[in-house]
């Protein structure tokens, strides 16, 4: 393995991890204030971290808002996302809402053949079948506790995977940087406007009042966090590849379940595991095959 490589992949898993130790800060504050709310104040401070870098590296007439449909969409997808994953550690614990989010990867392949016109390969299909069955494995122990809270972890995925499509559609048009400027603007106005319609629907645990300053400063540390998580992946993948660091956010989920045990004294039983092993089983093996194919040689005419 190349010296990059082996960087790409310490970069990559840092990155991985440190999402991990936001979603713990987020668990710890359950119910002292609206999901919205919290997810809209993280965006507030990464899109002033972005918009910092965006005026250092192409000038101010750089933040000027974006007029393509599919970025706001980009935005509002990355909202549904965080808000799914805030609500979701709440309810259940935070190994097993993480195991659920790693539905993503099988997700992102069915829209990529629904929406991008990819073709449907046996070996997607089979990924996607182990990961549904390892879902309802994971499910069936919390389901009783948590509810059709638990199909949460789901809504955060799918918002993922639906910002990822749109990563492609919009691929090529914009630096780096300034797609992922956009999105956090999009995302903060969007989580603003949300927090506002949840206060005033009256809907109970939407209702917005005046926090402590503990919980403003946590959502800023979280905001800061992952900022610096998505730039470690960004540095991850740039020196070795998305395809070589992708088995590293599977860090995320093992970081997940220290922190779970450790804070909240969340251990995972043998059926949660197994659930989660199977989940992560299909990832790989979807990751094996798309690297597979990738590395094929292209037959001369």
């Amino acid at each position: 393995m190349q010296e990059s490589d082996r960087a790409g992949l310490l970069f990559a898993l840092a990155g991985f991890c440190t999402l991990s130790i936001g979603d713990a800060i987020i668990k710890g504050m359950a119910g002292e204030w609206p999901a919205p709310a919290m997810a809209a104040t993280r965006y507030v401070v990464g899109t002033f971290v972005l918009a910092v870098l965006m005026v250092r590296h192409h000038g101010l007439s750089s933040l000027k808002p974006p007029r393509s449909g599919l970025q706001w969409m980009r935005g509002i997808a990355i909202s549904c996302s965080a808000v799914g994953m805030f609500l979701a550690v709440w309810v259940m614990p935070l190994s097993e809402a993480t195991s659920i989010f790693f539905t993503q990867p099988i997700i992102t392949a069915v829209l990529a053949m629904l929406f991008l016109g990819e073709r449907a390969k046996l070996g997607t299909w089979l990924a996607t079948l182990a990961a549904s069955i390892g879902v309802f494995i994971v499910l069936r122990p919390t389901f009783e506790t948590a509810g059709w809270g638990v199909l949460l972890p789901l809504v955060g995925a799918t918002g993922m995977s639906v910002a990822i499509i749109l990563n492609r559609k919009v691929h090529g048009r914009a630096s780096v940087l300034s797609m992922q400027y956009w999105m956090s603007v999009t995302a903060m106005v969007f989580l603003i406007l949300a927090t506002a319609a949840g206060h005033y629907s009256g809907v109970e645990g939407f209702t917005m009042h005046w926090p402590d300053w503990t919980i403003i400063a946590r959502c800023a540390f979280i905001g800061c966090s992952a900022t610096l998580a998505q730039w470690l992946i960004y540095m991850g993948t740039a020196r070795a590849g998305a395809g070589t660091i992708a088995p590293m956010t599977y860090g995320q989920l093992l970081m997940a379940v220290a922190l779970g045990a450790i804070f909240f004294g969340d251990f995972p039983d043998a059926v949660a595991l197994l659930g989660a092993a199977i989940i992560i089983g299909a990832g790989l093996f979807l990751w094996w095959q798309t690297r597979v194919r990738t590395q094929e040689p292209v037959p001369r005419r």
